[in-house]
């Protein structure tokens, strides 16, 4: 099988079948999911979304938690992985969005990556989900499923996005940011995954490893 005949055959698998396909994060308007992506660090998405309903409460926009202190926003976040360093990040973050953006989430991948906590991953999210940029961001699971499933063989998330971009079409790669994290999340977990309920096993390089 060729890699392109595997892309067809996956991506066109979740087309047909998932044609519906989201961030499972709860936000209302870009800041709210800037502020999720950046508490999603290394922390499931269900703790995130217990998590910011107060805080928005509190911290509606950049400007109200621009003007936060340490121990305001603290309380909030202490429930997530390293809560110390995504508290100051938050605050920073929203001080630069007023300062550099006019408090406004900006759509440039290079703009976004200079906040304080975004990386390329938090970038790219904000970019495919709220502008809808042909981008692709590959977190822990995105980065898994790529090279179980064989379309990557990147040893960095920056690899394993260009191969991704490379050849999914580009309409497809913001719904195909979800496909994958949602399949990794879900089916091809990282210990244990679920090969017997997995639709892909046709087009699966790892699929004879794993179930031997």
């Amino acid at each position: 099988m060729t890699v392109k005949e595997r892309y067809n055959s996956i991506i066109g698998w979740f087309a047909t079948n998932q044609p519906v396909a989201q961030t499972e994060l709860h936000y209302q308007n870009p800041f709210q999911l800037l502020v999720a992506v950046i508490l999603s660090a290394q922390c499931t998405d269900r703790r995130v979304n217990m998590v910011t309903p107060p805080l928005f409460q509190r911290f509606p926009s950049a400007r109200e938690l621009s003007a936060a202190t340490f121990d305001e926003v603290y309380p909030f976040v202490k429930s997530v992985s390293y809560p110390n360093a995504k508290a100051r990040h938050l605050i920073a973050m929203a001080q630069m969005l007023l300062t550099d953006y006019g408090g406004s989430v900006p759509s440039d991948i290079d703009a976004l990556m200079r906040l304080p906590g975004v990386g390329r991953k938090t970038a790219n999210v904000i970019a495919s989900v709220v502008y809808d940029k042909p981008v692709i961001a590959v977190d822990t699971h995105v980065f898994r499923v790529a090279h179980r499933l064989g379309l990557s063989d990147g040893s960095t998330p920056l690899a394993v996005e260009q191969d991704l971009e490379r050849h999914i079409p580009e309409h497809q790669r913001a719904i195909a940011h979800h496909w994958l994290i949602l399949h990794g999340r879900y089916v091809c977990t990282a210990r244990s995954p679920k090969c017997a309920d997995c639709p892909l096993t046709a087009w699966c390089r790892e699929f004879p490893l794993l179930t031997r």
